[in-house]
């Protein structure tokens, strides 16, 4: 079985980060405003990153970590310009 990180991009231009294990079953709820939270009050969404993991545990610490990271960061994974992800990465090490 195969666990995924995703990222949505919301109506309103925020991004959204989970994990699931059933990735376009997630994405409809989301759509559909199944779940109450964050996503509910900002559709429609569009999925625009995903990442597939072996275990629940490395698809949640992957999540974790996005939902750290800049707006600009995030961009730069959405976007695959490995370039611009290791550059931010470094930034924020030197503050």
């Amino acid at each position: 079985m195969a666990f995924y990180a995703y990222i949505l991009l919301c109506a309103d231009g925020s991004f959204y980060t989970g994990h699931t294990d059933h990735l376009e079953h997630r994405i409809a709820d989301h759509q559909a405003g199944r779940f109450g939270g964050y996503t509910r009050s900002r559709r429609p969404v569009r999925l625009v990153w995903t990442q597939d993991f072996p275990t629940r545990y490395e698809a949640l610490s992957v999540e974790r970590q996005i939902k750290g990271w800049s707006r600009a960061k995030k961009q730069a994974l959405i976007d695959g310009d490995w370039e611009r992800l290791s550059a931010l990465a470094r930034c924020r090490k030197a503050d």
